[in-house]
């Protein structure tokens, strides 16, 4: 009886795949290019490059580009600059920029509240099941959602960035995420403990209320405390000055942002059969504010999409967009297009 294929890697196997390699100018061409290039500058397709056009229609006012650095935060910044728009257009201000390191503070906080009440509400799951791997897995990530950007708004209203400017741990938050995180999964564990022991519920609560204290005193010692109020006053693009004086960061969203933060929903698109389009969809346990709104994603055809889209920019007001635009992204040339990279060429 013969044998079949071998189960290792044979040398003759190994000189046939050279021998494949060298076979070809074009493998050679490749490695010589590669090997002292970048990827994904030698698959640059220049056909896709000269076609996109970055001409339009119809564009909103361009604001100064604003940066998340060293931090996973797109989503608070995307929603912030939508904000941003508009109050700029309510002061008359040719610059400004509101606080995302005051956004961040919040959303860390309600992040581990959300992660404790979720070690509390799972004590029954088995400690090496997934959802419980999944909880203990990245409790404090820098990622949302719209709907959690919603929740911070509406809970805690925002600052200009001149009132909680960046710190080092916000713009390179990872060291910070690192050991809150460790903090996190010491309290869940504890948790858990008591509960072993037979504390009720209420026990626990008292205790998680006793933990956030230490993850607020971390918050603050890495991103500094947020205000309660500020003294806000701001000369607008015409130089007349304006003095609103002492202000809470719930009444300054309502008197110079005044956006309907619900009358807009979070599209996406789904084209997998255990999602029909037409229907809400959310995530369980993901969020981050307890008792606000949970993440809802309205699945849709690609067509309405865009037209949702367009619609928006055609009545002058900026798109909340998330997409994994690490794929197929030509950043320096602002190209997103699928087949901007021909790497079939390369390889």
């Amino acid at each position: 009886m013969g044998r079949g294929p071998s189960t290792y890697i044979t040398q003759e196997q190994l000189s046939g795949f050279a021998d494949a390699f060298n076979a070809s100018p074009k493998n050679r061409l490749s490695m010589n290019a590669i090997t002292k290039n970048p990827v994904h500058s030698v698959a640059l397709s220049r056909e896709v490059v000269t076609r996109t056009d970055h001409t339009f229609s119809h564009k909103l006012a361009s604001n100064k580009a604003t940066s998340q650095e060293h931090s996973g935060r797109c989503w608070l910044f995307s929603g912030l600059n939508v904000l941003r728009a508009e109050a700029m257009k309510n002061m008359n201000m040719k610059e400004f920029e509101l606080s995302q390191s005051y956004q961040m503070f919040w959303d860390k906080l309600e992040k581990s509240n959300y992660f404790l009440e979720s070690v509390i509400t799972t004590l029954d799951e088995p400690i090496d099941g997934r959802l419980f791997m999944f909880l203990l897995k990245d409790p404090l990530q820098d990622g949302g959602q719209w709907d959690m950007f919603i929740n911070l708004v509406k809970k805690y209203g925002i600052v200009p960035k001149s009132v909680m400017p960046e710190t080092e741990s916000s713009s390179n938050s990872r060291v910070m995420n690192l050991l809150i995180t460790k903090k996190l999964r010491e309290y869940a564990a504890q948790l858990r403990g008591m509960h072993e022991e037979g504390n009720g519920i209420d026990a626990l609560r008292e205790r998680k209320e006793e933990m956030l204290t230490v993850i607020y005193r971390m918050l603050a010692i890495h991103l500094g405390q947020p205000p309660r109020s500020f003294f806000w006053q701001w000369h607008d693009k015409d130089e007349k000055f304006h003095r609103a004086g002492e202000i809470r960061p719930q009444e300054f969203f309502d008197r110079y942002v005044k956006y309907d933060l619900d009358s807009m929903a979070c599209l996406i698109n789904c084209p997998t059969a255990d999602k029909p389009f037409g229907k809400l969809y959310t995530v369980e346990y993901l969020g981050n504010v307890v008792d606000g709104q949970i993440i809802r994603y309205l699945n849709v055809e690609m067509p309405v999409f865009k037209q949702a889209a367009a619609e928006m920019i055609k009545a002058g007001r900026p798109v909340w967009f998330g997409c994994d635009v690490g794929k197929m992204m030509e950043r320096d040339l602002g190209i997103l297009d699928m087949e901007v990279y021909d790497y079939g060429l390369v390889y």
